[in-house]
């Protein structure tokens, strides 16, 4: 039915260009005189007559070009992730999760204070559970306020003092763990239970490398065209939005299998 739907909105949208092809040639053998005025209101006139007599034409090219315009964006995006590719997949600043030697790579942009980053959660440990070559990259998107940068600050600091699997806790409690509004107050509560130095922490919560850490994920989502948490890449895909484990495992399986995250 695709297949379908996608032919007759090429040919809808041929036929649009046929007709205005065939108004003016009509005008061009007409003997009489005719000024650019009256060529365009004549061209109109056949134009507006045939496209009421079938509506679904100008509806069919409409979707066509609709078609043609995402499968552009998403060549664009696709693009964009080869390109940023040293900066999505192997960045300094970020924090690895899973396999840090998996051949299936994982990207979740995310916020502290996103509702559906918290509904998320299951699905990211579910994921790492029944996919033992998932290598699976952290990226602090803090764009729901001050108190989403504090904790991601707080965040990317605690990298310098805790392994991966500490962080990985540390991240649970506050993403999952957390009922109101998330700040700097509870992203340092959770990172002392972490067995953070709260002294050492603030410091590095100013330092150079945290800025450049998360001056380097907006630089991404905003060469991405992503503005929403949660939003992963999976390959070269971009997904946005929590669309939970199982779609995210067709994803994986088809990469698995051929590469790609559509094996069709």
């Amino acid at each position: 039915m695709r297949f379908l739907d996608s032919t007759a909105g090429k040919i809808a949208a041929f036929a649009v260009v046929a007709l205005l092809a065939f108004g003016v040639g009509i005008l061009a053998r007409s003997p009489a005189v005719v000024t650019p005025t009256t060529e365009r209101a004549q061209v109109e006139a056949i134009i507006k007559d045939y496209l009421l007599k079938n509506p679904d034409v100008m509806r069919l090219a409409l979707e066509e070009m609709e078609r043609h315009t995402q499968a552009q964006e998403e060549t664009r995006k696709q693009e964009s992730v080869a390109k940023l590719s040293p900066q999505i997949f192997q960045s300094k600043y970020q924090t690895v999760l899973g396999n840090p030697d998996g051949k299936i790579q994982l990207v979740e942009f995310f916020d502290y204070n996103c509702g559906y980053c918290k509904r998320a959660l299951n699905d990211l440990s579910q994921l790492m559970k029944d996919n033992p070559d998932l290598r699976v990259i952290l990226k602090e998107f803090p764009v729901l306020g001050p108190g989403s940068v504090e904790a991601a600050q707080v965040a990317m600091a605690l990298k310098k003092q805790i392994d991966p699997a500490k962080y990985w806790e540390f991240h649970q409690k506050l993403l999952g763990g957390s009922r109101g509004p998330v700040g700097k107050a509870q992203a340092l509560a959770v990172a002392e239970e972490a067995g953070a130095n709260l002294d050492r922490l603030q410091a590095d919560m100013a330092s150079a490398d945290v800025r450049a850490g998360l001056g380097e994920v907006m630089n991404i989502a905003e060469t991405l065209g992503l503005n929403g948490t949660p939003s992963y890449i999976v390959g070269s895909e971009i997904v946005v939005g929590a669309v939970g484990a199982e779609k995210l495992q067709d994803k994986i399986s088809n990469l698995r299998k051929c590469g790609k995250t559509d094996c069709i």
